[in-house]
């Protein structure tokens, strides 16, 4: 079997397990008249500051420095396809990594890494084993289950995991996921070979992640701000501005932003929006001052999100939320 086909697998079954998302949409209508078009980009800020979208594979090494993750790949295998950018979701494809073409081993197989952002997912992101616990009550019918939820130890960070497979396909996929910074990191494996997807968990132990203790971040001298939902509320809200759009294209603009010590908009991250969007909301955003945040007796950066638009999905936080029409 290809590693094309392989992978090609196993996106599709990642699309089945989390087809839920599509069922959860609100039904938003559209006036009369109005097209709603699609082909809104991720953008950021600045360079310096980096987003979860931004890991490479250079040396046979995958990095993200977003998540502060270092992972080699296995020999003989590299990344096979670019993800798309965000979802409105904040569902991420960090890398898709697969044998080369040449490669010599018996065994051929898959690893996807996706990230999920906890601040605009509809499904439940509390924790990791929340997470996979979800992934495996909503596999369909064809797939059964192998190993059932659990906590694991890799690479210093606990995991949740749990195993299942395709009969009529003979495929094996291996399910971990881990918190770091509000999203729930996931490792996707994917092979005929079970004794291949084994020696492909013992390989993660070697990966470099963020110790867990300072993934609460916000402490004093910590370059990561901490991470705190719907901060950005009126209560937090000292002074705003509205951004001025030129034109209403009704699509959801999902925004993380980082508030420095002062409460000012330091960073901002766009998971979907068109370039107009970005830069009126950029306006805006400069202009708005946040009560600082604090912990342990002393301001710190925050990372936050806001929601321009309509949601895609119906949460409870919704209203909540300033930004929100």
């Amino acid at each position: 079997m290809s590693s094309r086909f392989l992978c090609f697998l196993t996106l599709a079954l990642c699309s089945a397990v989390w087809s839920q998302e599509a069922n959860v949409q609100s039904d938003t209508k559209v006036p009369a008249g109005v097209l709603l078009v699609k082909g809104a980009w991720s953008s950021a800020s600045g360079s310096v500051t980096p987003v979860p979208e931004g890991g490479s594979v250079s040396g046979n090494v995958f990095r993200d420095q977003y998540f502060g993750m270092r992972y080699a790949l296995p020999s003989g295998w590299e990344q096979k396809y670019e993800g798309p950018p965000p979802a409105e979701s904040g569902r991420y494809v960090l890398a898709q990594i697969g044998p080369t073409d040449n490669f010599n081993g018996a065994a051929r197989g898959s690893i996807l890494i996706t990230a999920q952002d906890s601040f605009f997912s509809p499904l439940p992101t509390g924790n990791a084993l929340e997470f996979i616990n979800y992934a495996k009550d909503n596999l369909q019918s064809d797939y059964k289950v192998e190993i059932p939820p659990r906590q694991i130890k890799i690479a210093g960070h606990s995991f949740a995991f749990f195993a299942y497979w395709s009969p009529v396909a003979e495929l094996h996929w291996y399910d971990l996921a881990t918190e770091i910074r509000c999203h729930a990191v996931e490792f996707v494996l994917t092979s005929r070979d079970k004794k291949l997807l084994e020696s492909l968990i013992l390989d993660m132990d070697k990966m470099q992640l963020p110790a867990e203790a300072s993934l609460t971040a916000g402490t004093a001298g910590s370059e990561v701000p901490m991470c705190v939902k719907d901060y950005a509320t009126d209560e937090n809200v000292i002074s705003r501005v509205d951004p001025v759009f030129t034109e209403h294209k009704f699509n959801s603009v999902p925004v993380r932003i980082v508030i420095d010590k002062e409460g000012k908009v330091k960073h901002i991250h766009f998971l979907s929006a068109f370039p107009d969007q970005a830069k009126a909301i950029s306006d805006a955003l400069g202009r708005w001052k946040f009560k600082p945040y604090i912990s342990g007796g002393k301001p710190v950066e925050v990372e936050t999100d806001l929601m321009f638009g309509r949601r895609p999905y119906p949460t409870t936080s919704a209203s909540r939320n300033p930004a929100t029409k």
